[in-house]
């Protein structure tokens, strides 16, 4: 191919997609006139990539996307290994450049019209390279934009770690192994205040991970690669459907898979063949056990008994009992149901894992709605935001989502949990649809638990809560509150429910007066400690579908909320929420404060309490 054209792979994508274990080949001759890229992204709202390596070219990487996580990439012999040509929100973990002029390229739009939200890069090496990082981050502008963060970055091998692209000077030498590097506004502790804006390095301005979320032989956060099975006789997979389960979103397979998964030797790989398969009471999934889907088949919660009351919640699957220790993996799944089912755990994740990452999920996704079987569409569920909310009980959702109680222990990777807001069949045309889900992942416990790319949308009391957890990592998540919500607020249709201690908006509301205090949570955290999110992206884009509340950046009052909790958020991005995060209910970082390209966003915020 020609070396002034000429790109691998156009990647324009949405959440849940992922790219993995790909070598992207270009010419590394032509100097300037060489124009190639290993991938060219303009937009989206992704997403995931992971296993990746870029040899030559121009750009290894052109990137440009509201919130992405991306992990282990080697770049050899690029121009520049990554141009950032624009984003909300972005982690990067274990990337490997090598012999490039320039590492990453974040200057994009100059100093006082940056397009480059954030930049977290994490655990990663830069070898022979001449500048690491360039920016304009201008430290007396008034806007967080450019926003970095390095931890744990190895810029022995760059000339330069960090250049200004505006100033042409050193932010930070080379030649060095960065523990820690902030470059934006921060904050800490419970006081309210405008934060402060630095570019500082040094291990102090990082906080120390508990040994349990790290790889002992590589010091890195751990991670683990999603398991293809390339190994695994064909005799040793389990055909679901080839041992009694029907797979045709209509007969209730539950009593069948129950029984395969009772069988299942720990050599096996359950395969769940393509289809829709109903379930009507808890399937329970022992230990030891390896279950991959055909293109995503859909596990459906059904009937009209089991999951149908809200004061009384059952799981769909319970993965292992209390007290198990052990090994699971699943990958390649969606969970979702067949008409309202308000009291479905979609998945209750009891196994503890006898290694780091022995239990864990893989690219497998919670649906609630939109598409065909769920009887959640467009003819039962079509928004009519011009009348008082009746809630019909036809467009109640799940109960919740995923829930970890204590004793369990998880890897999840790349798991979208999603309320729909739109039909997803081509005959909706896109008609935005009110679905009730009452929560959307719980987290409880010592863990420890990862979560490298995980999205959580549209629940009404949250998207993420911790409750008495602890030795949580999770990079980057991202979070809307759904589009109804005004209309009626999130006291309806969900009753506290304190056993899984649920948000009380009645009383955490009470001196309100804002009118939009009510709203559903994008992360909040009770009695706990060493919780660590690396990038977030937590969205509220309308108050009952209308939009005038993005002019002022006022959608909903609170967003993050810490009781009694330590907390580490690094790379914080919020969108028309007036508080950031509020501490013990008092606000204590404005949106106004941090305003960026398109939301506000925080380099560091760490609550004191413990």
């Amino acid at each position: 191919m020609p070396v002034d054209r000429g790109a691998g792979i156009h990647w324009q994508v949405a959440q849940a997609t992922s790219l993995q274990n790909i070598v992207f080949n270009m010419r590394e001759d032509g100097g300037d006139a060489n124009r190639q890229q290993g991938i060219f992204m303009d937009n989206g709202s992704g997403g995931f990539m992971v296993d990746l390596t870029f040899n030559g070219g121009r750009y290894g990487a052109f990137f440009g996307n509201q919130q992405f996580t991306t992990r282990n990439l080697t770049f050899n012999n690029c121009k520049t290994a990554i141009f950032m040509n624009w984003n909300w929100a972005w982690t990067f973990q274990d990337v490997h450049i090598n012999n490039c002029e320039v590492g990453i390229d974040m200057s994009n739009g100059g100093p006082n019209d940056q397009t480059v939200g954030s930049v977290l890069m994490v655990d990663s090496t830069f070898t022979n390279t001449k500048i690491g990082v360039k920016t304009a981050y201008n430290p007396q502008s008034p806007n967080t934009n450019g926003t970095l963060i390095l931890d744990n970055v190895d810029m022995t091998g760059a000339a330069t770690a960090v250049f200004n692209n505006a100033t042409s000077e050193a932010v930070l030498q080379g030649g060095q192994k960065v523990d820690f590097f902030i470059q934006g506004k921060t904050y800490e502790g419970a006081v309210p205040s405008a934060g402060k804006n630095v570019q500082t390095s040094g291990k102090a301005a990082g906080v120390e991970k508990p040994k349990s979320l790290i790889d002992a032989a590589t010091g890195k956060v751990f991670t683990r690669t999603k398991p293809q099975y390339e190994n695994v006789p064909v005799s040793n997979f389990v055909s679901v459907k080839d041992n009694g389960a029907k797979g045709d979103g209509k007969t209730d397979d539950t009593d069948a898979i129950q029984a395969i998964f009772d069988k299942a030797k720990p050599d096996q790989v359950v395969y769940f063949d393509h289809g829709a398969y109903i379930i009507t009471k808890t399937v329970k999934v022992p230990k030891n056990i390896r279950i991959t889907g055909e293109i995503w088949p859909l596990i459906l919660a059904g009937g009209d008994k089991t999951f149908k009351d809200q004061a009384n919640p059952q799981p769909v699957f319970q993965v292992g009992q209390p007290g198990d220790v052990g090994e699971v993996e699943m990958s390649d799944l969606i969970f979702g149901t067949a008409g309202p089912q308000p009291g479905a755990i979609m998945m209750e994740w009891n196994i503890k894992g006898k290694t780091q990452g022995a239990a864990g999920l893989w690219d497998v996704h919670t649906r609630i709605g939109g598409y065909a079987g769920t009887q959640l569409e467009l003819e039962q569920c079509a928004k009519n935001p011009n009348a008082t909310n009746t809630i019909p009980e036809q467009c109640f959702g799940s109960f919740m989502m995923l829930h970890i109680p204590a004793g369990g222990s998880a890897y999840l990777e790349n798991t979208w949990y999603w309320v729909a807001d739109h039909s997803l069949e081509p005959s909706a045309k896109d008609g935005q649809i009110d679905v009730f889900n009452g929560r959307g992942v719980l987290i409880e416990g010592e863990g420890p638990v990862w979560g490298w790319a995980t999205a959580s949308e549209h629940s009404v009391l949250y998207n993420y809560q911790f409750n008495d957890a602890s030795n949580v990592y999770l990079a980057l998540i991202q979070t809307e509150t759904p589009y109804f919500q005004g209309n009626p607020d999130a006291t309806k249709p969900f009753t506290v429910n304190e056993k899984y201690a649920d948000p009380d908006f009645e009383k955490q509301c009470a001196n309100d007066t804002s009118g939009t205090c009510k709203r559903s949570w994008g992360v909040r955290a009770v009695n706990s400690k060493d919780v660590f999110i690396y990038g977030a992206g937590l969205y509220s884009f309308f108050d009952n579908y209308a939009q005038d509340c993005l002019k002022t950046q006022s959608c909903q009052n609170n967003m993050v909320s810490l009781e009694d909790s330590a907390v580490h958020f690094f790379g914080l991005s919020t969108k028309a929420s007036v508080n950031m995060i509020t501490v013990n209910g008092s606000g204590i970082a404005l949106d106004k404060d941090n305003r960026n390209n398109f939301c506000a966003t925080l380099a560091r915020y760490s609550s004191a309490t413990a």
